[in-house]
C-alpha cells in the first residue's frame, strides 16, 4: 500500500521535477493510475526515485505509456499536474511496431481459453498416469474423457473464431461459421481423397490436402480478414438485404479464399518456424534449450511466449511430439523455486504470504503472480530462476525428453506429459517420426529437480532486498483522528453492488488488483449493466470518465469500485453516472448503468470492489468467495 499522502501537489511537482515539464506530452488518469506519454522514458534511476515518493505505489511502463500508479488520488494528482504542464487531453495513439501487433493477435486469439487447453492437456495427463497401474485403455470411461481431452485441439479454429471475432471486431457468428467449415470433417475426407492422388479443382484452381483440425495460424488470418471483408460489405448492402447478404458473401469469398490460399501459405510459414527451431535443437540441443529456458519468463513478461504456440501446436501435428512444451515446463518450475526461495528467506510477513500464494498457483503453471509479485519485483530471485532453467533444461536435452501431449500450461502437473506411451509411439510412427523416447521423462524429471536446487540454492546465496518491515508510529496528533474514525471493536458489511458472478480479487487478470497493491476485496463479473451502493455512506469522487467511483462508508472505509479492466480508454462511452461527488448514498442507491453488452465486447468486465485502507482494520472475512451474486447479499465483512 502508498504511504497516506495529502499533499498531491507536492507529489505531482515532484514527479514534473524528475521527468521533466517538457518530456511530459500528454497525461491522462484512470481511477488508480496516472498515464503519461513522454518523449523520452526516464532511466532506472529516475524512475526508482518516484517509486520511493510518498503516495506512489509502483510505476508501470505499457502500451508506450508510463503509468505510475498512486491509488484513487490519481486524479488528484493529475489536476495539480495538468495546472504545471501544458499537454493535450487527448493522448496520441502509439504506433506499434510489427511485432508488437503481432504479439497482440496472438494473445488476443489464444489467451481467452488458454485454461480449457490446459484442463484438456491436464486430463490427458491423468489419464497417462492412470494407465500406469491400471488398463482402463479400451473401457468406455477411458475413451469418453480421452474423447474430452482432445476436444479443444481438435476443433481449436471454432476457439479461435470466438476470440478473434471479439479481438478483430467482427461478428463471432459469421467468423463461426467459416471456422467451423474448415474442422468440418467432411473437409477431411475429402482432404484425405487429395493426398491419396485423387485430382480435384476449385474453379480450376486445383486443391491441396492441407487440413484445419489442430490449427492457428489459418484460422487467425481469415478472422483477420474477415473483419475486413465484413466491414466493408456491410454498409454497401441495402439495409433490407444485410442480415442474409453479408453473411453469405463473407462465407463465399473466406473459406474458399482459406483453403486455396490461407491455408497452404501458413502452413508453409508454421512449418518453417517449427522447422528452424527443430533444426538447431537437433545440431546443437543442449545450446537450444538452454537459451531457450533462460530466456522464456523473460519472453512471458513482453508478451511474446504467445509466438510460440503455433509452434508447438505445428510439431505436434507433424510429429507427434515437442521440445518447447518441456523446456518451458521446467523454466515455469525454477521461477517458482525462486518464489519459494524468497518464501523461505524472507522475513517480512506479507512478502512471505504473497510468496507462498504464488507458489500455489506456480505448481499449475500459472507464473505471473510469482514473476510480477516477486521474483521480478526483487530483480536477483528472477535472474537465478533463468539460469537455474538453463541449466536444467540443457542437462534435459541430454536425454530427449519431449512432451508427447499438448500442455496448456507446462509446469509441474504436466510431467506426466513427457511419458512415451503405446499410443503416443503409435502417432509418432503413423507420423514418422518414431524413436527411442523412453528416456523422456526421466530426462524432464532430472532437469525439473537440477533446476529447482539450483535456483533455491542460488536465492539463498545472492539473496535480495528484503524489504523490513518497520511499525507505524501515528503521530499524537493523529491519533485521536484515528481512533475515532476506526473502533477496534466495530465491524461492517459490505453488500455485492451488482449482480453477477464473485471472483477472488487473486484472478482479476491485472497485478495492480490481484496482487492487493490497491487494497484487499473481492471482484464480480456482473450479469447486467447497474452498479449500487454496497454500504451507507458518501461518494467521494466519480471519475471523468465514469467508469469507476470512490466512496467512504462506515468507521472511515475507503472503497474503490473500477467497473471492468482498462475501460477507462472509452473516456465515459457506455456509461452513464447517477451520482456525483459529494452525495450521501444509501445501501442500494443506483450509483452507475452501463452497457454491458457494448463494453464486454472489447474490455473484460471483472469489476474489482476494493477497500483501499485495508491496513487500518485487523482482517476482512470473505461471506461469498465464488458462485452467483445478487446485488445487496453479503459480499465481505470488514473488522
Amino acid at each position: 500500500m502508498a504511504n497516506k499522502v495529502r499533499d498531491y501537489q507536492k507529489l505531482a511537482t515532484d514527479i514534473k521535477d524528475t521527468i521533466g515539464a517538457e518530456n511530459i506530452v500528454t497525461a491522462t488518469h484512470c481511477a488508480t493510475r496516472l498515464r503519461l506519454v513522454l518523449k523520452k522514458m526516464p532511466d532506472d534511476s529516475a524512475t526508482k526515485k518516484i517509486e520511493q515518493m510518498s503516495g506512489v505505489i509502483q510505476v508501470v511502463v505499457s502500451g508506450g505509456q508510463y503509468q505510475i500508479v498512486i491509488g484513487t488520488h490519481a486524479k488528484d494528482v493529475y489536476e495539480h499536474l495538468s495546472g504545471m504542464v501544458n499537454f493535450s487531453e487527448e493522448a496520441p495513439k502509439v504506433k506499434e511496431s510489427l511485432v508488437n501487433r503481432v504479439i497482440a493477435v496472438m494473445s488476443g486469439c489464444i489467451a481467452p481459453y488458454v485454461y480449457v487447453m490446459a484442463v484438456a492437456g491436464l486430463l490427458q495427463g491423468i489419464l497417462i498416469i492412470i494407465k500406469m497401474f491400471a488398463d482402463i485403455g479400451n473401457t468406455g470411461a477411458a475413451q469418453i474423457y480421452n474423447m474430452i481431452s482432445w476436444t479443444p485441439f481438435t476443433f481449436l479454429p471454432v476457439f479461435i473464431a470466438v476470440a478473434g471475432a471479439k479481438h478483430f471486431k467482427c461478428n463471432v457468428y459469421i467468423a463461426l461459421w467459416c471456422c467451423m467449415a474448415l474442422a468440418n470433417p467432411t473437409w477431411g475426407n475429402i482432404a484425405a481423397t487429395i493426398s491419396e492422388g485423387t485430382a480435384l479443382d476449385f474453379l480450376f484452381v486445383p486443391l491441396t490436402s492441407v487440413t484445419y483440425t489442430s490449427s492457428v495460424i489459418p484460422p487467425i488470418i481469415l478472422v483477420a480478414i474477415l473483419s475486413k471483408l465484413e466491414h466493408w460489405v456491410e454498409p454497401r448492402l441495402p439495409e433490407v438485404v444485410r442480415p442474409i447478404g453479408t453473411p453469405f458473401i463473407c462465407a463465399a469469398i473466406m473459406v474458399p479464399m482459406t483453403i486455396l490460399v490461407i491455408g497452404p501459405v501458413s502452413t508453409v510459414l508454421s512449418n518453417g518456424l517449427a522447422s528452424a527451431y527443430n533444426m538447431l535443437y537437433k545440431f546443437i540441443p543442449w545450446l537450444a534449450s538452454g537459451l531457450f529456458g533462460a530466456i522464456w519468463e523473460v519472453l512471458v513478461i513482453f508478451g511474446i511466449h504467445w509466438s510460440f504456440t503455433p509452434i508447438s501446436l505445428t510439431n505436434y501435428q507433424n510429429m507427434g511430439f515437442d521440445t518447447l512444451q518441456a523446456f518451458k515446463g521446467i523454466a515455469v518450475c525454477a521461477q517458482v523455486a525462486a518464489c519459494f526461495g524468497v518464501f523461505w528467506k524472507s522475513r517480512n510477513a506479507k512478502v512471505k504470504n504473497m510468496a507462498a500464494s504464488s507458489v500455489a498457483t506456480g505448481l499449475f503453471g500459472i507464473t505471473e503472480p510469482a514473476i510480477y509479485g516477486i521474483t521480478l519485483r526483487f530483480k536477483k530471485p528472477f535472474i537465478c530462476g533463468c539460469i537455474g532453467s538453463a541449466i536444467g533444461c540443457a542437462i534435459t536435452a541430454f536425454f530427449g525428453s519431449r512432451y508427447f501431449v499438448y500442455a496448456g500450461l507446462p509446469g509441474l502437473l504436466s510431467i506426466p506429459n513427457s511419458i512415451y506411451t503405446d499410443s503416443a509411439a503409435a502417432n509418432c510412427e503413423k507420423l514418422g517420426y518414431a524413436g527411442n523416447y523412453s528416456n523422456s521423462v526421466i530426462g524432464i524429471l532430472i532437469g525439473t529437480v537440477v533446476a529447482v536446487l539450483v535456483t533455491f540454492i542460488f536465492v539463498q546465496i545472492v539473496g535480495f532486498d528484503d524489504p523490513v518491515e518497520i511499525p507505524e508510529d501515528i503521530p499524537e496528533a493523529d491519533a485521536g483522528e484515528v481512533a475515532s474514525e476506526i473502533s477496534e471493536d466495530s465491524s461492517f458489511t459490505v453488500c455485492a453492488p451488482m449482480n453477477g458472478e464473485v471472483k477472488p480479487i487473486s484472478e482479476v487478470p491485472d497485478a495492480t488488483f490481484s496482487e492487493g497493491i490497491l487494497g484487499q476485496g473481492a471482484a464480480i463479473i456482473p450479469s447486467e449493466g447497474k452498479l449500487y451502493a454496497p454500504f451507507e455512506g458518501t461518494v467521494s469522487s466519480v471519475f471523468d470518465t465514469k467508469h469507476a467511483v470512490c466512496l467512504c462508508g462506515p468507521n472511515g472505509c475507503e472503497m474503490l469500485i473500477h467497473v471492468g479492466l482498462e475501460t477507462v480508454t472509452l473516456n465515459g462511452k457506455y456509461f452513464d453516472a447517477k451520482v456525483k461527488d459529494g452525495d450521501k448514498i444509501k445501501t442500494g442507491d443506483l450509483l452507475l448503468e452501463f452497457d454491458l453488452d457494448a463494453i464486454s465486447r472489447d474490455f473484460k468486465t471483472i469489476t474489482p470492489i476494493l477497500i483501499t485502507n485495508a491496513d487500518d482494520y485487523r482482517e476482512i472475512n470473505f461471506i461469498k468467495q465464488s458462485g452467483s451474486v445478487k446485488a445487496g447479499e453479503a459480499l465481505y465483512e470488514v473488522q
